[in-house]
Parts: C-alpha cells; sequence; structure tokens
C-alpha cells in the first residue's frame, strides 16, 4: 500500500506544500568529498586509476578503457533486428524534435547603421554520461548523442561503466548504439572517476577535456558534476526518476496504476506520486497497483519504491489544488488523465516533460515520442529545461555600428562612463572622432 497524504481541507501556502510532499533521501553534498578524491585519482594516475575504480565499483577492469572500432563494429553486427529497428527509429524521431530546438539567427536594427545580430554557437566537444548498473540504457546514448550532434558539435566523446558481465567491456548494446550514430570514441569508465576523466582529459587513452557534460547517473556521478562545473558545463545534477501523475475520476484505473509501477522499476529510490481529487478512484488505484507489483519481473524493487517516502497517493480538493502541488513538486515527469486535459494544463508551470491524455505514457518519451528523455529531477523543473540541442549552443551578440550610428550615441557613452568614473571608455569613442578621422 502506498502512502496516502490527505490535503483536503487544508490551506497551505506554496512552502507548505514543498514540506507535505513526498521525495527521497538524496544527499549530493555528502558524497562531495568522495568523488573529488576519485576525481583526483584519475588526475594524477589517469588509465591506471580509471582501472582500479572501474575493478573497485564496477567488478571488473575493461581490457582497453578505449573501446576499439572492431568492439563498435561487432556490437552493430550483433544487435538484435527488433531492437536495431527500434532505436533507427528512436533516432530519427530525437533528431525530427532536436531540430525544432535549433533558434534562428536574429537581425535586429536597433537605429539607421546599429545592428544587433544573435547567433547561436555550439561548443567544440563534449562528453556524454551512460549510466549502467540495474538497467542498460542504449536510449540514453540516443538521447544524448542525437541533440548534441543536431546542434551541431564536431567532437563526441561517450563514457559508460564496464560491465563485469560482459569482461569489463562496455555493454554491447551501448555499444551499438554508439555505433548507428557514427560516434567511434566510447570509454569503458563509469562514476564520479569518468566525470573527473572527461573533465579533465586522460592524455595516457588519447581522451581530451570536454567543453560539457550531460547525462544521468546515480549520486556519485551527480557529486562529481558539482564538483567540475568550474572547468566544464553541465546539464543537471539528475537524482532518481519520478513521475507525477493527476488524474480524476474519469481516468482509467490500470493505466495510471501501470505507469506508476513502470515508474517505480527503474529504481528503489524512484519516486511515484498520484495527486487526485478522488477518494474512491484513489483506493482502487492503489490496489491496482498492489495486484500489478506483484505480477512484475522487478517487483520487489518496485515495491521498495512504492512503499518508500518519494512515493505517494495525494488527496486535494479539487484539480486547481492539483495544479499547485504539482508545481511546488515540479515533477520529471508530469501525466495528466483528467476530464478536460487542456484546462489541467492551463494550470501547470513546472515540468521536465508532460505526457498529456490516455495514451501519452511516459515509456513514450523514454523511447520513440521524438522527445527528450534526460530531463530535471527532484524538483529542478522549476529553474531548469530537460536536456536538448540548445543545452549544446551558446548565445553570442554581434555588435555592427557604422561611423554615423556611433556618433548617435557618442554624448550618451561619454555620459555614462563619466558617472561610472571611467574617462577612458569615453576616449576610445572620442578617438574615432579625432581631428582629420
Amino acid at each position: 500500500m502506498m502512502q496516502l497524504i490527505d490535503l483536503r481541507g487544508r490551506e497551505l501556502s506554496d512552502a507548505d506544500l514543498r514540506a507535505a510532499l513526498p521525495r527521497p533521501e538524496l544527499d549530493v553534498t555528502a558524497a562531495l568529498d568522495g568523488a573529488r578524491a576519485l576525481i583526483d585519482e584519475v588526475r594524477a594516475h589517469g588509465e591506471r586509476a580509471l582501472l582500479a575504480q572501474a575493478e573497485r565499483f564496477d567488478g571488473a577492469a575493461p581490457p582497453r578503457v578505449r573501446a576499439g572500432a572492431d568492439e563498435i563494429a561487432a556490437a552493430v553486427d550483433g544487435l538484435d533486428p527488433q531492437v536495431r529497428r527500434a532505436l533507427e527509429e528512436m533516432i530519427v524521431r530525437v533528431r525530427k524534435g532536436s531540430e525544432a530546438q535549433v533558434p534562428p539567427p536574429a537581425r535586429t536594427e536597433v537605429a539607421p547603421g546599429a545592428v544587433i545580430e544573435q547567433r547561436w554557437v555550439p561548443v567544440d566537444r563534449v562528453g556524454l554520461y551512460v549510466p549502467g548498473g540495474k538497467a542498460v540504457y542504449p536510449s540514453s546514448v540516443v538521447m544524448n548523442v542525437v541533440p548534441a550532434q543536431v546542434a551541431g558539435v564536431q567532437s563526441i566523446a561517450i563514457a559508460s561503466p564496464p560491465q563485469a558481465d560482459h569482461g569489463g567491456r562496455i555493454h554491447p548494446t551501448i555499444l551499438a548504439a554508439a555505433g548507428l550514430l557514427g560516434v567511434d570514441e566510447v570509454y569503458a569508465m563509469g562514476g564520479a572517476g569518468a566525470i573527473g576523466a572527461l573533465a579533465h582529459g586522460v592524455e595516457g587513452i588519447g581522451l581530451e577535456p570536454v567543453d560539457v557534460i550531460t547525462g544521468p547517473g546515480n549520486v556519485w556521478v551527480a557529486a562529481a558534476k558539482r564538483a567540475v562545473q568550474s572547468v566544464v558545463g553541465i546539464d543537471a545534477e539528475a537524482g532518481p526518476t519520478e513521475v507525477l501523475i493527476i488524474a480524476d475520476g474519469a481516468a482509467d484505473v490500470e493505466y495510471v496504476a501501470a505507469d506508476l509501477v513502470g515508474q517505480a522499476e527503474h529504481d528503489e529510490l524512484a519516486g511515484a506520486v498520484l495527486v487526485t481529487d478522488d477518494a474512491d478512484f484513489a483506493a482502487r488505484v492503489d490496489a491496482a497497483v498492489e495486484r500489478r507489483t506483484a505480477a512484475t519481473k522487478h517487483a520487489e524493487r518496485a515495491r521498495v519504491s512504492l512503499r518508500g517516502e518519494q512515493s505517494a497517493i495525494v488527496l486535494v480538493d479539487d484539480l486547481a489544488t492539483a495544479c499547485r502541488v504539482s508545481n511546488a513538486y515540479g515533477p520529471e515527469h508530469l501525466e495528466i488523465q483528467t476530464r478536460d486535459d487542456e484546462a489541467t494544463l492551463a494550470g501547470i508551470t513546472n515540468a521536465g516533460a508532460i505526457f498529456m491524455g490516455p495514451h501519452a505514457p511516459v515509456p513514450l518519451g523514454d523511447y520513440v515520442a521524438g522527445s527528450n528523455h534526460v530531463l530535471p529531477t527532484g524538483g529542478a523543473s522549476s529553474h531548469s529545461s530537460g536536456l536538448g540541442a540548445y543545452t549544446f549552443l551558446r548565445a553570442q551578440q554581434l555588435i555592427r555600428y557604422d561611423r554615423d550610428a556611433l556618433a548617435e550615441v557618442a554624448d550618451l557613452i561619454r555620459a555614462i562612463a563619466a558617472d561610472e568614473d571611467l574617462p577612458a571608455h569615453g576616449e576610445s569613442v572620442d578617438a574615432r572622432f579625432a581631428a582629420g578621422e
């Protein structure tokens, strides 16, 4: 049975709502010193440290840290045909979705002869982290690589933990996904050490430092991202995955229960939250969740998640309050299954991705919707976006003024420069209007 949080009949501020809602215990700060130590090992000892960390944390060291072209080609050749077809369709759809995220250049004439141009420039090199552990995520290869390629990034490196079941090599499906995308720089390294290696480079294996690191991972990966953030850009400090479903009595009990269980199978810390204004509907969903959990392959993992403090059924007075609850939670994935989904959507401001109606479950977005599944967690959707082509782009402004346009504002520049006691600023303008020029 999931915990029940009853907010009916209560006047709650936004702060009260945040305090009342379920969250996993995840302290990135507690892992920060350990992550820094692992990064320092890699900086000091390079490949030797990566191999030692692979033995320690992954149960096997790879024969070589960088996967060879032969390994990648063999992985592509050995890929199950149905999986290959699914990955190729995912690539096509995510590419289409990512292309819509590239802003067009813009030219603005603020006065005659005075022009500001806005352009978007990709970073030179990125490092993409693909987690291992309880599941294998070739989909994360696609979700990281495709938007980087669409943005125009020319140099891409992938890191993924070595797998003991594969002799310390990267899981072949991960390698195959990289091969399908034309990425040939793939490293068998995981955790904080991998993030450090991407940020600082490892000369012995030919790994050059990157400019941006993206991709989900565990608390050690999140802590390592924080540790290197002064050196490289990052997408986010990803935490456990989560779904919040807003549903009323018109929703299908089995659909909602299936979606809660589906999210819970990711990890024992995964969050699954239902917010509803119908107590009878809530009770029926809870019973369906129990039944479905018992029947699913990863029952124990899902049960721990669903009964944990990070998961709950939340009862509210109405759907307007449900929207307030959702905005306070700031879910990674938000599903809306109500009588009037568009009216409910109008009350939503914070969410990583929003799945509308009974036929858009979260797994659709995980794989072939065309959207990106690397999304802000832990409430970060209140201030951050999911991964997209824009993650790998930098905005630059070009300023073009002719002599007459500069002359028109010269006095204004001098006035502000004098007020700020920066006379050389004004003198740099005066130099352009010296006698005879």
